[in-house]
């Protein structure tokens, strides 16, 4: 679906329900030994909460019936574990995370039957792994058992010690005298300690050495050996044959990229996808530019590299801000085209590909967009006991004008704000932080280069808030053993609630100020009056258009505005 050229790819890239950005950095990578994934989930039909689920045990014999994540379409029944694992949005109370990115792959291999689809997939592992390689045993013996239902994905699988990258993708229709078609073929790669790596809607693992070539991979026949700290490598054992048996590859094993098979990079597939890799990796390390013309679809051939080393160790508020990105500084830069008309608004309405004159155009696809439902920062950290050592910090709506509030993988209860069922898609909330924060963003794009200055202030001052607050009751939750889920609980609330309560006070302060296209004076927000009537402003600024959007005008409607000269 996403290989064979470019309108139909980037459509599908705009629609689906997953088109999503993933960073990923290892422990060594970082300034205080986490290791962090970043997730934004990116949909029109997506709404912004944050999934709880309780840990539990069950009898011998009970069932779980599995819920397709993106129709909500029951799929069928599978065995329940005896025992689960509480769940905090995409990460567990021992501080797994699992993230995603959809890449579709190619047609050969859609419509696939089975019982797991993505979405559940991860939030079945969540509930039943502790670490990463335990989640990647659980993953493959799961579409295994019961067969996959969805299509190509890059799968984000973190613990406080190791990051993985895992692609899989499935077999299609079912064939004759195949129950599940044998689920899935796939490959999971350890990030080396102190790289980062990165995945956005296409797969990116190429070549990866396999069990005959090297002693640090097996196939998923020995899974077992998944838990000796050699292997950096696991992959399907039929992820080659299944290819040459589908006429998808006939050269060696050796030679073989499960990339370039199951999800060859096409015009779109590096512009739509591949640039928000490009713009992470060119954020953190000098010398990208070597790959700005393949990010940008024109040199296909120089693919960039799996993972990379940064210049400088990241910390949680470097991520933060890594997730805001909208090609600033690269040809591709969405504040600098006339899409982004006079207030450079680094936004473009759907759909992202358009014919003029019989010629096709594409509108950029950056990580900030405005169709994100939620996303986050999950921060591992190793030093703390489990449920203090694991933070979700959860953001809703467009990731650059979001503010990332932390959850602690061990609370039990999700703040009101990120609750689910307070509200949904066509349902407005007036205590659901989804609908506050579109008011705010939504309204921003209206004047975009003068209001997010005002979001940006609040949002600085919240995030660093509530990154000090989080280093100073980690050193004390991690000496308490009584009555620490309701501490975290506690905690939680509080953040997300005071993140309500200021945002709220944004919303109407940027009404005030920007009312009608005008300007009031002042700064941040100290509005100066006239003092002939209470609440009288002084006459705000009517700023003018800046002069190339006039000439614009001119250009296209001049004739008709022109006022006529003075006889």
């Amino acid at each position: 679906m996403l290989s064979i050229g470019l309108t139909a790819s980037l459509l599908a890239i705009a629609n689906t329900a997953n088109a999503c950005t993933n960073f990923l950095v290892t422990k060594g990578a970082t300034v205080d030994g986490s290791t962090f994934v970043t997730y934004a989930a990116d949909s029109h039909v997506l709404y912004g909460e944050l999934y709880y689920r309780a840990a539990a045990k069950f009898p011998k014999g009970t069932e779980f019936e599995v819920i397709d994540w993106d129709s909500g379409r029951p799929l069928g029944k599978i065995k329940q574990a005896a025992e689960t694992y509480s769940v905090v949005g995409n990460m567990n109370e021992f501080q797994l995370v699992i993230g995603e990115t959809t890449y579709g792959g190619v047609d050969e291999l859609q419509k696939c039957e089975g019982i797991i689809d993505y979405g559940s997939l991860i939030y079945i592992t969540l509930q039943r792994a502790k670490n990463a390689r335990e989640a990647i045993k659980v993953m493959a013996e799961l579409v295994a058992e019961y067969g996959y239902a969805s299509e190509g994905e890059s799968f984000s699988i973190a613990d406080p010690e190791e990051v993985w990258i895992m692609e899989m993708i499935g077999k299609g229709p079912k064939m004759d005298n195949k129950k599940w078609n044998n689920g899935a073929v796939w490959v999971a790669r350890r990030i080396p300690d102190g790289y980062v790596c990165a995945h956005a809607n296409q797969a990116r693992i190429t070549t990866f050495p396999m069990e005959k070539a090297s002693k640090n991979s097996i196939s998923s026949k020995n899974l077992k050996k998944i838990f000796d700290k050699n292997i950096d490598v696991v992959y399907a054992e039929d992820v080659v044959d299944f290819a040459r048996m589908k006429g998808l590859y006939n050269g060696t094993d050796e030679n073989f990229s499960f990339s370039d098979t199951y999800n060859p990079v096409t015009f779109s597939g590096a512009r739509a996808c591949e640039a928000r890799v490009y713009a992470f990796f060119n954020r953190v390390a000098k010398g990208m530019e070597k790959y700005e013309q393949y990010a940008m679809g024109y040199d296909l051939k120089n693919r960039m590299p799996l993972w990379i080393k940064p210049d400088q160790p990241l910390d949680v508020h470097d991520m933060m801000m890594l997730m805001r990105d909208h090609y600033e500084g690269t040809p591709m830069d969405m504040t600098k085209d006339v899409g982004a008309g006079p207030f450079k608004c680094p936004y473009r309405w759907r759909p992202m590909s358009f014919k003029v004159d019989g010629v096709e155009y594409v509108h950029e696809r950056a990580t900030s967009t405005q169709q994100t439902g939620f996303s986050f920062v999950a921060q591992c950290r190793g030093k703390y006991p489990r449920k203090v050592g694991g933070v979700l910090w959860f953001g809703v709506d467009d990731t650059y004008s979001t503010v990332y509030c932390p959850m602690f993988c061990g609370i039990t209860e999700i703040p009101e704000c990120f609750r689910e069922g307070n509200g949904n898609m066509l349902e407005y909330s007036e205590t659901a932080a989804f609908w506050l924060f579109n008011q705010v963003s939504n309204f921003a794009y209206l004047r975009y280069e003068d209001m997010i200055k005002d979001i940006q202030r609040v949002q600085t001052e919240l995030e660093m808030n509530f990154i000090d607050r989080v280093r100073d009751v980690s050193e004390e939750f991690a000496n308490i053993d009584d009555n620490l889920d309701n501490r975290l609980n506690s905690f939680s609330g509080e953040m997300a609630n005071l993140m309500f309560t200021r945002w709220k006070e944004l919303s109407q302060k940027l009404l005030v100020k920007y009312i009608d296209g005008n300007i009031k004076k002042g700064t941040d927000f100290n509005f100066e009056t006239t003092g002939t009537r209470p609440g009288q402003a002084a006459f705000p600024e009517q700023p003018k258009y800046p002069e190339w959007w006039y000439r614009y005008i001119i250009e296209n409607h001049g004739s008709t505005i022109k006022v006529p000269a003075q006889k």
